[in-house]
């Protein structure tokens, strides 16, 4: 679509150049919008044309760029050429920028922007993705939230992007804390309790035994020689440690039905409690003896996926444990190492409930449904609808998925609840609201009109605007995979959203005459469209009503 546009500006570079297009079309890139003025459509920076440019001067450059500018003509695709300051701007033929934007979002659908020449070189590989990794017999601590959303972010873009991804969830379900939780279960345990409410009866059975073994070095050893059976394999410890897991297991997969979210396999260390024997002799035949379940969990993920890149989601403390295992991992032969891949993140701060400190990130989605359920029976525009709870939640979802995307993934940052629920400004509630607004446009008004449309209809500074910004969809896409940063996308949405509010108010749809309310129905379908799928990159559900 937009490469459509590249291919044809690259061409006629080519021919002034004696460049192959495909070396240019990279180069040229789609102008942001601005609020204060009408801007060019594309744009090539003359740096990146210019061999050893260090020793260019800012004049020789826009020298190069006014020259250029002169041997390029118009045609029927390029209406106008100019040199910028370093750049060289085109403009295209509003009429067909028009056409042919919107009929590539309705022809494309959901792959609108993945089609695109930027990734026309782009392999089809077999990527693994580890994330969420909770450890086992405790409710799900909300410190594993940033792991959980980022990875399924990645996910899902590598997804979009046509390689065959596996996601991985990596449990922490063996090691001592294991020996201790057995034998405060046989001490303090009731199996009704565990029935009722498994992880919270765990969680306090485990509290409440380690204060014993604090004061009792009898509990400690009890602790000690229930771990050693099921190292042992005992099978009376072992059916217990596997009840444990497997209720475990069952809560999470709850959560992650609330979150949106699924993964291929469960996995944890204690599968490779045998196997990381055979890595073991190994290490120790090197000189490099460490017992760590991670190496024996790369070496089986390779030879059973043989995946060609795979994407560790841990927080940033971990950066040294995981340089250590690649580093290990080559040192033991293993080429592909060069291939994994650690994506760290901050920490979040402040992330309370009105209850006060908040632990589990069960309270945490109980908060955002009820306090969007609050905030949207207090709004006088809020439709009826069918499940209420259920649309609380993906706003809510949505509302903590863009603040913690805004900024960069190594950064910390400060929760706020406030922040978070604003229905204007740059929040997953404003976006939420942004797609149910032009839902209710279409049902009002119907798709009678969207079979055709009359381009002239559409040349309104608000609606060229939409249409330069729909344009940038698939370099914004391309940014983000090169360097798994969701913020590219949050932004871009965020844009499209501001836009689509101000056309919206000026560009009428009702009472106008039927030529020009079937051209405005079609450009807010498709910026309806292109919201919808990049809010599903990110992990969000689009409501249709709110």
């Amino acid at each position: 679509m937009a490469c459509g546009f590249r291919r044809s500006i690259a061409c006629q570079l080519s021919r002034v150049l004696a460049l192959p297009p495909e070396s240019l079309i990279k180069s040229i890139s789609a102008v942001p919008v601005s609020k204060k003025e009408e801007v060019a459509d594309f744009q090539l920076s003359v740096d990146s044309l210019l061999e050893n440019n260090s020793h260019k001067s800012q004049l020789d450059t826009q020298d190069q760029a006014q020259r250029l500018a002169e041997k390029l003509k118009c045609d029927t695709v390029v209406t106008a050429i100019s040199a910028g300051p370093r750049t060289l701007n085109f403009k295209i033929n509003r009429a067909l920028l028009t056409k042919a934007v919107l009929q590539q979002v309705t022809e494309d659908g959901s792959k609108y922007g993945l089609k695109s020449e930027l990734f026309s070189d782009l392999p089809q590989k077999r990527i693994v993705v580890e994330f969420s990794s909770p450890n086992i017999a405790k409710k799900f601590h909300v410190g594993h939230l940033r792991s959980t959303i980022i990875g399924n972010f990645i996910a899902n873009l590598k997804e979009a992007l046509g390689h065959q991804v596996t996601r991985i969830n990596y449990i922490g379900d063996w090691g001592m804390q294991f020996g201790l939780l057995g034998t405060g279960f046989q001490l303090f345990g009731y199996e009704e309790k565990l029935q009722a409410n498994p992880l919270q009866h765990l969680f306090d059975v485990y509290v409440q035994v380690n204060k014993e073994a604090t004061d009792d070095k009898n509990v400690t050893k009890l602790a000690h020689e229930f771990f050693h059976r099921l190292e042992l394999g005992d099978t009376q410890a072992l059916a217990l440690w596997q009840r444990f897991r497997d209720l475990s297991i069952e809560e999470y997969t709850q959560i992650y039905k609330r979150l949106g979210i699924y993964f291929d396999e469960y996995s944890g260390e204690s599968f490779y409690r045998e196997k990381s024997q055979d890595v073991l002799k190994l290490l120790d035949s090197k000189g490099l003896l460490q017992k760590t379940a991670d190496l024996a969990a790369a070496i089986h993920r390779k030879d059973k996926y043989n995946f060609d890149t795979m994407i560790y989601v841990a927080d940033k403390g971990q950066k040294r444990h995981f340089q250590q295992v690649f580093q290990m991992l080559k040192i033991m032969g293993h080429e592909w190492a060069e291939r994994c891949q650690h994506v760290p993140f901050g920490i979040v701060k402040g992330m309370k409930t009105r209850r006060g400190e908040v632990t589990f990130l069960e309270d945490v989605l109980n908060e955002v449904q009820s306090r969007m359920l609050q905030n949207m029976a207090s709004i006088k525009t809020t439709k009826k609808m069918e499940n209420p709870r259920e649309t609380a939640e993906k706003v809510g979802l949505a509302a903590l998925i863009i603040q913690d995307f805004r900024g960069l993934l190594l950064s910390d940052y400060q929760f706020s609840w406030d922040r978070v629920f604003q229905s204007r400004g740059d929040t997953g509630v404003f976006l939420q609201y942004t797609h149910a607004r032009l839902c209710s446009l279409e049902e009002t008004f119907g798709c009678g009109y969207l079979n055709d449309f009359n381009v002239a209809c559409l040349q309104e500074p608000q609606s060229v605007s939409i249409l330069q910004h729909l344009l940038r969809f698939d370099e914004v896409l391309y940014t983000a995979s090169q360097d798994l940063q969701p913020k590219h996308i949050v932004s871009y949405l965020l844009t499209l959203s501001h836009l689509a509010a101000v056309a919206h108010k000026t560009l009428q749809v009702k009472d106008s005459p039927p030529e020009v309310a079937g051209a405005r129905l079609h450009l807010f379908k498709a910026v309806r469209s292109v919201l919808a799928n990049g809010m599903k990159l990110l992990g969000i559900t689009p409501v249709c009503k709110m």
